[in-house]
C-alpha cells in the first residue's frame, strides 16, 4: 500500500455526521503496490484452482465437515495464515490483501469461507493482534500451516450482540493461572486446536487461550443448522479448566476491547467474500439466462432478466468499492475503522441475500432442487445478516458512533431540556445559524475525476444534510435518542449511503486517471448508475427521517402485543 501516515486522523464516516468530507483519508483511493498484487493474484490463483477441481462443496455439506484434508492442502501454500508475519509462516499480506484472497472462497462456498474466515479473521487475528512475541512464536506457525485450527469463543446461551455481560467467569489464582468456568454457544471451529476465550473476572473481561485437549475443557454436542452444514458449530464447556498465566493476551481487563477490535478486522473478510460470492450468482445466471429458451427467446432477451443481471453487476461494483476501501484505510494506518467496517458488513449481508434472491428467480424451479448451488447458497447465506454482529445491532452502532462524535462537539447540549421547549430557544439559534452557514460551505470530495463532478457535488451536500438531520435527532430527543432506532436505521442508511458513493467514486476516478475514459466507458456506466441508485436511497432515507408512519408502526406493535396476535376477523 501506500505509505501515507494517517494514524492521527479520526474516522473518516464519524466526519461524515460533523458535515465534513475528510478527502485526504480515501483519496487517492488506496490500491495494492505491485509486488503484493502479484503475490495476491497467485495466492488467489491457487485457492481457485483447488477449490474448483478438487474440493467439493456438496460432499462437505453432506459430510458436515469441509475435511481434514481439505484443511491440509489449504495449508501447504499458505493459504491459512495469509496476514501472519512470514517469521511465523505466514504470507504477511495486507489485509486488502487478505480480503482478496478470501473472496475465491466465497465464490465457491459459503460454509469453507466461514471456516477459513474464523480461523484467520477472528480465531487467529487476536493472537496476532494482542499477543506477545513468545505467544505469537509458539502459536502462529502451526495456525498459519493448518496444523492447528483456530476459533474465537465469546457467544453465550444468553449473550449474543450484549456481548460485555458475559455470564463465563475466569477466576485469578495465586500463582497466576486462571480457572474457567461457563458455557459458550454457536462456536464455528469449536472443536479446534486453539480456542481465544473471552470471559469476565475481578480484574475486568479477559482473552485467554485456550489449547484442545486442557482438562476440564469439552465441546458439543453440534448444532443442526439450516445451512453453513459443513462448519462444525458447536458448544463449548469449560468446568475448571486451569489457564496458564502466560495465556492471557494483553492485560486483565483488556477482553473486551480485544474482542470488538478483532470483530471490526474479522467483518471485513465478509465483504469481499460475499462479492464473491454474488459474482458466482451472477455468473450462474448468466449462464442459465443465455441457454434456457421460453416463448422462443433466450431468457436473457426479457427485461425483467437483464435488469436482474444489471442490477447485480452495479452492486457487486458498489460493494467491491466500499469493501476494499474499508481495508485501504486500514492498511494506510487509520486508527478508527470501526464504523466503517460495521457498515461494510451491513451492505454486504443485505445486498448479497438480495442478489441472491434475484439469481434464484431468473433460475426458478430448477434452484429450488436441493443439490442445485443457488439452493445451498440460500441455505447458507441466511446466517450473514446475524452473525459477527447482527445487523440491527450494526445500525444502532453506527448511528450512535456518529452521534456521539457530534454530541462532542454541541457542548449546549447538556443544557437542552425536551420537556421545556422555552429552555431550548437559546440552544436552537445556533443550530439554525450554523445550518445556513453549511449549506453555504459545504464540504467537498478533493481529488475526485472532473467528469464525476455532479455526483462529487450530490455526495457534499448530502453530508450537510446527515449533519443536520443527526443534529436535529440530538436537539429533540437528546439522550433518548440511543432508544430511537428507527432514527438510528435511517442516519445510517444515510452515512452507509455516502460512504458507498465516496468509495465508487474513488474508485472510478483511479479507473479513469489510469486508462483514459474512453477505455473506461463500461465502468462509468456502472459507476454512474450505482451513484445515481445510492444517491436516490440515500434522499429517500433522509425524507424519512421528517415525513414517515413511525406513529403508525408504535401504535399497532403496541396493539399487537396487547391481543398477542392479530385480532381481525373477517
Amino acid at each position: 500500500m501506500a505509505t501515507v501516515d494517517r494514524s492521527s486522523k479520526p474516522s473518516f464516516t464519524k466526519s461524515l455526521f460533523l458535515g465534513s468530507v475528510s478527502s485526504e483519508l480515501v483519496l487517492p483511493y488506496p490500491t495494492m503496490d505491485s509486488d503484493e498484487r502479484s503475490r495476491v493474484e497467485r495466492l488467489a490463483t491457487v485457492a481457485r484452482t483447488y477449490l474448483t477441481t478438487v474440493y467439493d462443496p456438496a460432499k462437505a455439506e453432506r459430510d458436515g465437515w469441509v475435511g481434514d484434508d481439505t484443511i491440509r492442502d489449504l495449508g501447504e501454500p499458505g493459504l491459512l495464515g495469509l496476514f501472519v508475519d512470514e517469521q511465523y509462516g505466514g504470507q504477511g499480506l495486507s489485509q486488502t490483501g487478505y480480503c482478496r484472497v478470501m473472496e475465491e472462497f466465497g465464490r465457491v462456498d459459503g460454509g469453507l469461507a466461514v471456516v477459513m474466515g474464523v480461523h484467520q479473521s477472528i480465531g487467529t487475528k487476536p493472537i496476532y493482534l494482542f499477543g506477545s512475541d513468545e505467544q505469537k512464536a509458539r502459536w502462529l506457525p502451526d495456525l498459519a500451516a493448518g496444523r492447528k485450527l483456530a476459533a474465537f469463543v465469546l457467544t453465550e446461551p444468553n449473550v449474543g450482540s450484549d456481548a460485555y455481560n458475559l455470564e463465563t467467569w475466569a477466576q485469578r489464582q495465586a500463582d497466576g493461572s486462571w480457572l474457567l468456568n461457563g458455557e459458550k454457544r454457536w462456536i464455528g471451529n469449536g472443536a479446534g486446536d486453539v480456542l481465544t476465550v473471552f470471559a469476565r473476572s475481578d480484574l475486568g473481561h479477559v482473552a485467554l487461550v485456550v489449547e484442545k485437549g486442557t482438562e476440564g475443557l469439552s465441546t458439543g454436542p453440534r448444532f443442526d443448522t439450516l445451512g453453513l452444514r459443513a462448519n462444525r458449530l458447536q458448544r463449548v464447556h469449560f468446568d475448571n479448566v486451569r489457564v496458564p498465566a502466560e495465556n492471557l493476551l494483553g492485560e486483565p481487563g483488556d477482553g473486551f476491547r480485544i474482542a470488538m477490535n478483532t470483530l471490526n478486522n474479522g467483518r471485513m473478510s465478509m465483504g469481499t467474500s460475499i462479492a464473491g460470492g454474488m459474482k458466482q450468482f451472477l455468473d450462474l445466471t448468466l449462464e442459465h439466462a443465455t441457454k434456457r429458451h421460453q416463448f422462443d427467446r433466450a431468457l436473457i432477451d426479457f427485461e425483467l432478466v437483464e435488469e436482474k443481471a444489471a442490477w447485480m453487476t452495479t452492486q457487486i461494483y458498489g460493494l467491491e468499492s466500499m469493501s476494499y476501501l474499508t481495508t485501504g484505510l486500514v492498511d494506510l494506518g487509520v486508527a478508527d475503522f470501526s464504523l466503517e467496517s460495521a457498515m461494510t458488513k451491513t451492505v454486504a449481508s443485505d445486498v448479497g441475500w438480495k442478489g441472491l434472491n434475484k439469481a434464484f428467480q431468473v433460475h426458478g424451479g430448477e434452484a429450488y432442487m436441493s443439490d442445485h448451488p443457488l439452493s445451498k447458497a440460500l441455505r447458507d447465506f441466511r446466517i450473514f445478516p446475524i452473525f459477527e454482529g447482527a445487523n440491527d445491532v450494526m445500525r444502532a452502532f453506527v448511528a450512535l458512533g456518529g452521534l456521539r462524535s457530534l454530541s462532542e462537539e454541541l457542548p449546549d447540549m447538556r443544557s437542552l431540556s425536551i420537556s421545556d421547549p422555552a429552555k431550548a430557544i437559546g440552544v436552537l439559534a445556533p443550530y439554525v445559524s450554523g445550518r445556513i452557514n453549511r449549506a453555504i460551505r459545504p464540504g467537498r470530495l478533493a481529488g475526485a475525476h472532473p467528469s464525476l463532478a455532479k455526483h462529487t457535488a450530490a455526495v457534499s451536500e448530502q453530508t450537510v444534510q446527515l449533519r443536520d438531520a443527526a443534529e436535529a435527532a440530538l436537539r429533540k430527543h437528546g439522550k433518548k435518542v440511543q432508544e430511537k432506532q428507527l432514527i438510528q436505521k435511517r442516519l445510517t442508511a444515510v452515512a452507509s449511503g455516502i460512504y458507498a458513493q465516496v468509495a465508487v467514486i474513488g474508485r472510478a476516478s483511479a479507473a479513469f486517471e489510469r486508462d483514459g475514459l474512453a477505455v473506461s466507458g463500461a465502468e462509468k456506466t456502472v459507476a454512474i448508475n450505482y451513484l445515481k441508485r445510492s444517491q436516490r436511497e440515500v434522499g429517500r432515507q433522509l425524507r424519512g427521517l421528517e415525513v414517515n408512519d413511525d406513529s403508525y408502526s408504535h401504535q399497532i406493535g403496541t396493539s399487537v402485543r396487547q391481543s398477542h396476535g392479530y385480532a381481525f376477523g373477517l
